[in-house]
């Protein structure tokens, strides 16, 4: 008799975090390696978030709290979807959890069945496929392609409903390639859902303030008919640089919100007291300080593209939002290595930069498509400066 459950045969670990934790156990044993993996800003907290948590450890908010959120901070999530998105909320269609991940595993084991089929367009979130697996539900996986900016059409979401469709992920701007949808192929997309009232949409908009150029639209400002069939998830870790304060949350449907208590009752219990009263004041205060890291993500972001359109063999996608690069590597694969072996795959090419170059990047297998890899910058600029100079460096040895 086996210990281990069947279900996590059915699915694999997460390639972002198993490449993060490889390049930190290089480093411990004293490798410099630059870790461009990891979808975490560089920038400190702010200081009015970290002091507002400060002072809550000192009035003693130390204890157990509602299971899905204090009621102030429900407040400060209707607020802000009022003032910045357009949209009404009360505080039983809001749910607080463990960072946004936890919210989406919350929702898609709350609400499917065995065979119920999601639509997720590739490349996609590592963590999408795997979550609606040990859900029991079936992920449908539609490609998309860089010549459409790797956004979903509405003919190639139509042909993929069928009885069984009960979820459709929209993710913008998105991980990992940066896509933004705009306001008509929000509508495009939209016009295809109505005619399909059985599936529910699932809006990712976790990277919601870090865009360039373009504007953030959510699918219910171009089309208020999908407002109860529609879950918003959004988080504090991206757009505050909280990734380890874990606080995540969603808006949507009551009787969702009330089966996402029912689980969360029996996992996790409350995020943590403090973490929530931070996430509070991030959401209320000030958020000039979000221009100045735009200003260097985007700094950042175009001394990539330059970098990687300069190398035959690469070909950078440009992204409108998120902090990725998503880099086509088609020209490297069957390359040989020094020791004759060829890099067979993106997996291969990746695999190679951390031993030769020792910078860490995640192969495009694990976004659903490939030859690519993705580079989170993230990172300061001098990093990335000098990952570019050991990838060219590495990249020039194969043959």
């Amino acid at each position: 008799m086996t210990l281990i459950s069947d279900r996590l045969s059915r699915f694999k670990p997460s390639l972002t975090v198993k490449i993060s934790q490889i390049a930190r156990e290089m480093t411990l044993k004293g490798e410099n390696v630059i870790s461009l993996s990891s979808g975490e800003p560089d920038f400190d907290t702010p200081d009015h978030i970290k002091e507002s948590a400060i002072q809550a450890i000192n009035n003693g908010f130390t204890k157990y709290t509602q299971v899905d959120g204090i009621p102030e901070l429900k407040k400060s999530i209707i607020q802000k979807f009022k003032i910045e998105n357009n949209l009404i909320y009360n505080e039983n269609q809001i749910t607080v959890g463990v960072g946004g991940k936890h919210v989406i595993y919350n929702l898609l084991m709350s609400t499917l069945n065995n065979g119920d089929e999601v639509i997720i367009p590739s490349p996609y979130w590592v963590s999408y496929p795997d979550m609606v697996i040990l859900a029991e539900g079936s992920p449908v996986i539609v490609e998309t392609n860089m010549k459409e900016d790797f956004k979903i059409t509405p003919k190639n979401l139509e042909n993929s409903i069928t009885k069984k469709s009960k979820w459709f992920i929209l993710n913008s701007p998105g991980n990992p390639t940066g896509a933004v949808y705009n306001k008509n192929e929000l509508y495009e997309i939209s016009r295809i859902l109505i005619k399909n009232p059985h599936i529910q949409i699932l809006s990712d908009d976790i990277y919601e303030h870090i865009i360039y150029e373009k504007s953030f639209y959510n699918i219910l400002n171009v089309e208020p008919e999908l407002y109860e069939r529609t879950f918003i998830v959004n988080g504090v870790s991206k757009a505050f640089s909280m990734t380890g304060w874990r606080i995540g949350y969603g808006a949507g449907n009551q009787e969702i919100i009330k089966s996402i208590s029912k689980i969360q009752s029996q996992s996790t219990t409350n995020p943590c007291s403090i973490s929530q009263v931070a996430a509070k004041y991030a959401l209320l205060g000030e958020k000039k300080f979000l221009n100045k890291w735009i200003e260097k993500f985007e700094e950042r972001r175009n001394y990539l593209i330059d970098f990687f359109t300069s190398i035959a063999g690469l070909d950078p996608f440009i992204p409108s939002g998120a902090f990725y690069l998503y880099v086509k590597c088609e020209g490297f694969i069957n390359k040989k290595l020094s020791n004759g072996n060829k890099i067979l795959n993106d997996f291969d090419f990746v695999q190679y930069l951390l031993e030769d170059a020792k910078v860490a990047v995640v192969p495009g297998i694990a976004f659903g498509k490939s030859p690519f890899f993705r580079i989170s910058y993230a990172t300061s600029l001098n990093k990335l400066m000098e990952a570019c100079k050991r990838i060219k460096t590495s990249i020039k040895k194969l043959k």
